[in-house]
Formats: C-alpha cells, structure tokens, sequence
C-alpha cells in the first residue's frame, strides 16, 4: 500500500494520517470543506513535531513524512486513487452505511475500506457495499499519533487476508495490531475498559471508596504494570488455581448490572456529565482536564520513549 485517504479532521483523522505518514504512505486528509482539511493537516504536523522532541521519529526522518501528508476537500479525488481509505467520522450508523456505500462507488475494488468506529457494527456499516469482504474496522485509540493499539475488527464478510495485509500495515507503521475475529459490540480494548468502569462506578456506589482513590489505586496498583504484563500473563505466573480461588470469592460482590448504573443516572438527571458541564465525579471547577490530558500524554510518550532500543540510556 502506497496511497491512503483519511476522512475526518477531529481528534482522530489527523492522528491517523500522521501514522499512515510514518509508515510510508502519501496520506491524505479529506473534510467536507478546505479550511477544516488544512486545519487537520496542521494538527498532524505538529504531532509529528511532538514525537521528535520525545526521540519517536527521528529527525532526518520528520521531513520526509511531513512532504507525505496532504490536505483536499474533494473526496472523490482524495479516495479514488487510494489504497487504503480509512474513516473517522460521526457516530452515526447512516451516515456511515451512506459512506461507505460511495466510498464502494468510488474506489479500486481492491481497496481497502476501514472505519474507526469504536462500537459500530462494521458488518452493518458495510452492508450497502457490492464488496465487503474488503471492509473492516480499524480503531485506533486516542491520541492516536502516540497510542499503539489498533483494533482490526472482521465483520462477518470481512477477508482475513486483507485483514492480515492491514495488520502487517500497522505494525509497519509501528502500532500494535490486534485482531478482533468476530464483530461484537465493544471490540477488544472497550469491552475490557467498560467491565472496569461498571465495577468503579459500583464501588463508589456502595460505599467502598471514593472516586479519587479508585483513580489512585487504578494508576498506582494493577494498572501501573499493565503496559508490560498481561492479564493472562499474570494468572499463569501467579497460578491459575490461586486466581480462581480469588476470582471465586470476590465475583459474588462484583457488580453484574446491565445497563447504566444508578449513580451514573442520578448525577446526570442533576446535569452532571463531567467536563462539559463542570461537574462529575470530580468538580472540574478546581481541576484542569488539559492538564490531565497533557500529563496523559506526557507519560505515554516518556514510555513509548524508554522501549526504543536504538536510544542511548541515560545515566
């Protein structure tokens, strides 16, 4: 693959582009107007510029994959010639289907179409196409410049040799690729992050703890040593017969609710959503989420910076 097309300018698009960059491709960032295309190309170049301040691509190198992105607000020109056309749109299933449907239209038969759907069923998104064994989800995890994880998620007439050719894309372009067999609701990545938010929010709910410690024993505890030890690495090492005697035990009082929980609900009737309105489980009157972005952020990419092996160590 030589060519990609990237729709969307948002959080996503940008970052996405950037990777295809990285990876050698002429990658191009398409949005309905020119002022918004041009826009998202400046938020990828300067991501590039981020990752050669923390040493994640070279100097010599950043150059030449900035002369690889482009920026267009014709989408039949941008997607046509393209090898590998990827989506990062609206949450919008119609929107999607009517997308895809043209995408189909427009492109070579043997190009790759793929969605950055967190959730979507990408079978349904595909289902207006004449080939959808060459659609696919890939989901990348935000930010997507810096996060390894991609989500290459087979709908049920998705091709598993095209799926194996994007996977080797991915790693090319240096993500961590990861193949979802089947098209479920939650992918991979959301199902395991959602089973531990329905058990946070459960734990506050009852008394246990307060929100501000839950985030501290999530960041300074298990989570803490997530990036370089599994889950299954972990009950083989500790012993399965250890783990399931504990998982025996505690799953009595995990939380098996379906649906949005009690606390969630209530705090939202009194229009608490977070961020947007100020207020959620912490009041954002007296917290900076840039900050916590930026601290995010800041730590990815010191990680992401210390598994270069071609680094000198510091001393």
């Amino acid at each position: 693959m030589q060519t990609a097309a990237v729709i969307g300018t948002g959080m996503m698009g940008p970052g996405i582009a950037l990777t295809m960059a990285i990876g050698g491709l002429r990658a191009t960032i398409v949005s309905r107007k020119a002022e918004s295309a041009e826009a998202g190309l400046g938020k990828a170049r300067k991501q590039a510029q981020t990752l050669r301040e923390y040493d994640l691509l070279p100097a010599d190198e950043t150059d030449r994959v900035l002369a690889r992105l482009s920026a267009s607000a014709n989408l039949e020109q941008a997607a046509a010639p393209a090898d590998i056309v990827i989506e990062s749109a609206p949450e919008n299933m119609e929107f999607k289907k009517d997308l895809f449907a043209r995408l189909d239209a427009l492109t070579r038969p043997e190009a790759v179409l793929a969605s950055n759907t967190s959730g979507l069923s990408i079978t349904e998104i595909a289902s207006r196409c004449r080939f959808p064994q060459r659609v696919l989800t890939t989901h990348f995890w935000n930010p997507p410049y810096i996060m390894p994880l991609v989500e290459i998620v087979l709908g049920q007439r998705s091709d598993r040799s095209i799926a194996e050719a994007v996977r080797a894309l991915l790693a090319h372009c240096g993500k961590k690729p990861v193949m979802v067999k089947k098209d479920t609701p939650g992918q991979l990545g959301n199902r395991l992050q959602m089973a531990l938010v329905r058990e946070a929010i459960h734990i506050v709910e009852e008394g246990i703890a307060d929100p501000e410690d839950v985030d501290l024993a999530t960041m300074t505890g298990f989570g803490l040593r997530l990036p370089v030890y599994g889950v299954f690495e972990h009950q083989d090492i500790v012993g399965l017969d250890l783990g399931m005697s504990v998982l025996d035990y505690v799953s009595q009082d995990l939380c098996n609710h379906r649906g949005t929980p009690r606390l969630t609900k209530e705090m939202m009737e009194r229009g608490e959503f977070g961020v947007k309105s100020g207020k959620g489980f912490y009041d954002w009157s007296a917290k900076d989420a840039e900050a916590v972005k930026a601290r995010r952020d800041r730590f990815v990419l010191s990680f992401l910076r210390s598994q270069r092996s071609d680094l000198p160590v510091e001393r």
